[in-house]
């Protein structure tokens, strides 16, 4: 059964991933190369810096605080959904149960990924990419709150009493 779940879930993500593949292509053909402009133009540079966009800002603004601490109240919410699905003798499926039922490395993995999710959102503001910045956080906190309320739902695993034959 848990091999058969590790399949659909590689197969789901391989056609996201193949659904998602046009649109990440963005080179171009280049133009053949006998083919020359006519009239080149010296590129002309302004001195001048260009006027701050509007969606520049501090990285540790209220929005990307409150954000950030979505993020952390969701992996939380994670750490203690998957605790309690561990009590009801249900199964973890990203990680082995070990790891899980080690509440110390399983709380550390939990702030690492809070950490993670914070350092990627900080590369994209690095770099200028302020919408990807604030997605990545608001991506965090919808997947795990879906991990956590599948956690929630989930049926108690009942053991089967033990026949003996008389």
């Amino acid at each position: 059964m848990s091999y058969l779940r590790t399949i659909r879930t590689a197969l789901l993500w391989s056609a996201a991933c193949a659904i998602c593949a046009p649109s990440l292509c963005a080179q171009e053909t280049s133009p053949p190369e006998d083919a020359k402009p006519a009239v080149t133009a010296p590129a002309v540079r302004s001195a001048r810096k260009p006027a701050a966009q509007s969606d520049e800002h501090r990285f540790w603004d209220k929005t990307n605080d409150w954000l950030f601490a979505g993020v952390a109240a969701s992996r939380t919410l994670d750490y203690f959904s998957t605790l309690n699905m561990r009590r009801r003798g249900r199964q973890e499926i990203l990680l082995t149960n070990d790891v899980v039922d080690n509440h110390a490395a399983f709380a550390t993995i939990e702030a690492a990924g809070t950490a993670t999710s914070i350092g990627v959102s900080y590369l994209f503001h690095r770099y200028g990419h302020h919408k990807l910045e604030r997605w990545t956080s608001i991506v965090h906190i919808g997947l795990a709150s879906t991990g956590d309320i599948r956690n929630y739902c989930l049926k108690t695993f009942h053991r089967l009493p033990a026949t003996t034959s008389p």
